[in-house]
């Protein structure tokens, strides 16, 4: 059977998506080739790695990607936006069968200590495993 291309997208491509790719690779990397973009590459926040190297993911090599390194040249099965910036702006991606919205808060807008912004991307880390558990 061949495999599905699926991309994850959120504003930056920094945290939320980057974080879902994570958890696709390792729970669906055998039915989809696994995709993250961002409307705009903000870069990959030091937070997302920090709380994904706890939970047993090296984040530390990624990078963030811009949406249009793809468009156009992958044609994609499925699309899952996992902030309302991206489902209200993404542009629409020729082909996709399947078009998915997670409403995940930005931890990347948190402030605080810095034991107050990790636990928000916590929060959230654990919301987007729990989504995908759900659902795959």
């Amino acid at each position: 059977m061949e495999k599905k291309n699926l991309i994850i997208i959120c504003t930056g491509n920094s945290a939320r998506s980057q974080m879902a790719e994570a958890f696709f690779r390792k729970y669906a990397g055998h039915q989809y080739n696994i995709y993250s973009a961002g409307l705009d590459a903000h870069g990959i926040n030091p937070y997302t790695i920090r709380i994904m190297e706890e939970a047993g993911y090296d984040l530390s090599s990624h990078t963030s990607k811009n949406l249009s390194e793809y468009y156009g040249t992958i044609p994609f099965d499925t699309v899952i936006t996992v902030c309302s910036n991206a489902e209200k702006n993404c542009p629409t991606i020729p082909g996709v069968k399947n078009k998915i919205h997670w409403p995940f808060e930005d931890p990347a807008a948190a402030t605080g200590s810095d034991e107050e912004i990790m636990r928000k991307f916590r929060k959230v880390r654990n919301q987007i495993l729990s989504q995908f558990m759900e659902c795959f």
